[in-house]
């Protein structure tokens, strides 16, 4: 694996502000958001960012649920129908933030790298920490004028099922998810609970400090290496989760890290929906 520099893909609330009174401001995304939860639309409109567009996760930036998982990658022309709405344009700067956990707002991040866009990044710690930085927030919406952006698939690295088997026993699989939903003890949501036989534990929320923001990257980088997936040790990395979108939060975190990632989709509710793929249950990979 070629060792990645250390890039800016995550930006602190003061280093937002900056760019935002700045020549270039970026494009804001509103993309908060809850497992199982209400639509977050009503608390977009209650007050955002200065700028930000919301954007619906359930709704624009996955597919309808099905044989491909709850949260399938979305047809690429129609979410980059949504980026153009949101005034995101080939060469534009975009900020991505949610509520404060991360997970959305890496969603979004990565599907705009997955599907060309090199320059989007996403706010640490979110809405949470831009308030507490004295961020001022408001309840107009914006009306931006119309992007140019135009998807092209293949930026970022993606895994199906298969593929993600095969990387579990030839490379480092990660599973983003609660330690407990991959040892089978519990699993509120799929039809069955455990982990694809290989995969490492290796939950999101150990990426993030108290105050919900990331580890230091040399953190990230020896709590990595203690689970495998060390910068140049030419061994691929994949990462999945329950749906695809707090995978995308540990492939981020990974990102800050120096690693390259792939990110399988599908993820758990994908797998488990199959009763002919094998599950794996307790603390170890198998």
């Amino acid at each position: 694996m070629t060792v990645k520099p250390v890039t800016s893909v995550i930006l602190s609330a003061s280093e937002l502000a900056a760019e935002l009174a700045g020549a270039r401001p970026p494009v804001l995304l509103d993309v908060r958001w809850q497992l199982g939860g209400p639509d977050q639309r009503p608390a977009y409109e209650a007050g955002h960012l200065p700028g930000a567009v919301y954007i619906d996760l359930d709704q624009e930036l996955a597919g309808p649920a099905g044989s491909g998982g709850r949260h399938p990658l979305p047809d690429p022309e129609a979410f980059g129908a949504v980026m153009r709405r949101a005034g995101v344009g080939a060469g534009t700067p975009v900020i991505v933030y949610d509520g404060g956990q991360g997970w959305a707002a890496a969603r979004a991040w990565w599907l705009l790298r997955w599907t060309g866009h090199a320059e989007v990044r996403v706010l640490d710690g979110g809405l949470a920490a831009w308030t507490a930085a004295g961020g001022v927030v408001t309840v107009e919406v914006p009306a931006p004028a119309e992007g140019d952006f135009k998807p092209n698939p293949g930026g970022a690295g993606l895994l199906d099922a298969d593929g993600a088997a095969a990387l579990a026993r030839a490379g480092v699989l990660l599973d983003a998810r609660a330690g407990e939903r991959y040892r089978g003890e519990v699993e509120p949501i799929d039809r069955v609970g455990g982990h694809i036989p290989g995969a490492v534990s290796a939950p999101t929320t150990e990426n993030v400090g108290p105050d919900g923001l990331f580890l230091a990257p040399d953190a990230l980088r020896t709590r990595f290496a203690s689970l495998g997936a060390e910068p140049g040790s030419g061994v691929p990395v994949g990462v999945y989760c329950g749906s695809g979108v707090s995978g995308a939060h540990e492939v981020l975190a990974l990102e800050v890290a120096g690693v390259a990632a792939a990110l399988y989709a599908g993820s758990w509710s994908q797998w488990s929906a199959d009763p002919a793929r094998p599950v794996a249950t307790g603390p170890d990979p198998q």
